[in-house]
């Protein structure tokens, strides 16, 4: 009889504890951070061949993903945005700041600043 209670104690803890560890990590994930940038092209063929994909492969490269880019972009209320837009998701801001400090950043925006100004910022997401 005292092996059925030492089993049962025994479960009992360590259904306790594995929920306080899940809840730890629950508690420890951080929410992604969302960058958005808005960009006015000025020669969309140079901006497509030139800087387009090579941007796009480097935000991979350094763990961005990207959720929604492209010229279909619908004003619903205010200002209108500007005629492309981009989102990306990134773990953290930390992530963030390493691409857009990177030197291989720096060196493709100088192509991208020749046709396209742009306009970005970013917004943290929500825990789910």
């Amino acid at each position: 009889m005292k092996t059925h209670y030492a089993i049962a104690l025994a479960t009992l803890t360590g259904f306790g504890l594995g929920a306080i560890a899940v809840q730890g990590l629950h508690a420890q994930a951080k929410p992604p951070v969302y960058y958005i940038a808005e960009i006015d092209v000025t020669n969309l063929d140079a901006y497509t061949k030139e800087y387009a994909p090579k941007a796009q492969a480097l935000i991979k490269s350094l763990g961005g993903r990207f959720l929604a880019a492209g010229q279909n972009v619908k004003s619903i209320e205010g200002a209108p945005p500007k005629p492309r837009v981009a989102v990306t998701v990134w773990d953290s801001m930390e992530k963030i700041q390493a691409w857009r400090d990177s030197a291989d950043y720096k060196e493709l925006r100088k192509t991208g600043d020749k046709y396209a100004t742009f306009r970005a910022f970013t917004v943290e997401g929500l825990p789910q």
